[in-house]
């Protein structure tokens, strides 16, 4: 088997719903508070109610830049974490799972190539809300629905 040896990727962030909303932005590099930041401006545009948004303990997330943002911004999105060491009560992660199955098998010689097979399949299942809604039938994330 022909390789190159290089190594890249592509981070994604994203944010589901019960009704099979799936909204989501990739980035290069590290995913730190400036990002997530960008991210949360990009999920509230455009919303006629407020955001509840569920997010684990990664650093971005708790970031000051982050919750000063939320603050500011409160009548139009909530964070809500999760407890430490739970990704599995996140239906956010059932949707990375679903991706990177269908992700896997793809054979990129570059990372605009990667780029191009990652925002695919992203803007695929965004077309698929009965997919995404069913994440929220996981015994695990059953909460999320209500």
């Amino acid at each position: 088997v022909k390789s190159t040896g290089a190594r890249f990727s592509v981070n994604m962030l994203s944010a589901v719903n019960a009704q099979g909303g799936f909204r989501f932005m990739t980035a290069e590099g590290r995913v730190n508070a400036s990002v997530f930041r960008e991210f949360l401006k990009r999920l509230i545009t455009g919303m006629d109610r407020k955001v509840f948004l569920i997010v684990d303990g990664h650093p971005a997330h708790k970031a000051k830049m982050v919750r000063k943002f939320v603050e500011e911004n409160s009548d139009a999105i909530e964070l809500f974490f999760l407890p430490p060491y739970a990704p599995e009560l996140n239906p956010d992660e059932l949707a990375w799972a679903h991706l990177k199955t269908r992700i896997a098998k793809a054979t990129a010689k570059t990372k605009e190539e990667l780029k191009l097979t990652v925002d695919s399949a992203l803007h695929r299942l965004q077309k698929l809300p009965e997919i995404v809604a069913s994440f929220f039938h996981a015994p695990s994330c059953r909460y999320a629905a209500a």
